[in-house]
């Protein structure tokens, strides 16, 4: 099991930050630990796109008195070494490679931060040991000669999640990761992603859906309208009042085994 000290990688305070005219986060204060794994949850257009934004370093908060973004503890990072500390997986990213892409490539092609083919690059065996390590954590070694557009959408997602994981970061950053997938194709994806758990990784799950977020991770942040609505853990943030707040529309809730079941009332 991976051991992490709990230090804070992500320090924001006061933050705003504006897409075009729009403040799409409004005096934005969080704090994110290693060791310990979140889920991130709001309907469309709370601000969690731009909270990925700004936990990739793609984004920075305006200046301001008193407001900060601090990535492991820097207030400057260099892109391509939080790229190395920092797996984030979008399911859009699959477009990105060429149906007739190997599996394994599509997983190497992280440690060259490429997209696309890597039919003529090389990699050392050490590099391709790290890649196979990576897809049997999720599952997938036994399809890494297979077309990467011959595989399922699950499979697809989970050699994502492998290729972030190839550079073994200290965060793994997944956004909606069940979108799209059928009931079975969640199923496994959550299956592997839930041994990750176990294992220690530290996680930040977004997602729009509660009933997706898995009994292993138990602090649950809540966002509404670019701001912290609510930040928890999951058994005081999930409850019946707040979602349906934060949702307008009146829900009933139901536990078990750890997962919250969000249903209209």
């Amino acid at each position: 099991m991976i051991q992490t000290r709990k230090v804070e990688f992500l320090e924001i305070a006061k933050a705003t930050v504006w897409r075009g005219e729009t403040a799409a986060l409004r005096n934005f204060s969080l704090e994110l630990r290693t060791g310990e794994s979140v889920a991130v949850l709001g309907p469309n257009g709370a601000g969690k796109s731009t909270f990925l934004s700004l936990l990739t370093g793609e984004l920075r908060p305006a200046a301001q008195a008193g407001a900060f973004c601090r990535l492991f503890g820097e207030d400057l990072w260099s892109l391509d070494e939080l790229r190395h500390r920092i797996g984030v997986v979008m399911p859009e990213e699959v477009a990105r490679f060429e149906d007739d892409e190997n599996s394994a490539d599509v997983v190497l092609s992280s440690l060259r931060g490429a997209y696309g083919r890597t039919r003529n690059m090389r990699f050392s065996k050490s590099e391709n040991s790290r890649a196979l390590r990576a897809m049997k954590s999720m599952a997938v070694a036994h399809l890494r000669d297979r077309p990467i557009g011959s595989l399922s959408s699950g499979e697809k997602r989970r050699c994502l999640i492998a290729r972030a994981l190839v550079h073994e970061p200290e965060v793994l950053v997944l956004d909606e990761p069940s979108t799209a997938l059928d009931f079975s194709a969640a199923l496994h994806l959550t299956s592997a992603l839930r041994k990750l758990l176990h294992d220690g990784r530290t996680l930040v799950w977004v997602t729009h859906h509660p009933g997706e977020i898995p009994p292993e991770i138990n602090r649950v942040i809540l966002l509404e309208n670019g701001r912290v609505f609510a930040d928890g853990p999951k058994r005081e943030i999930l409850r019946k009042d707040l979602l349906s707040r934060l949702f307008k529309v009146d829900l009933k809730i139901r536990w078990s085994d750890g997962w919250c079941d969000v249903r209209l009332a």
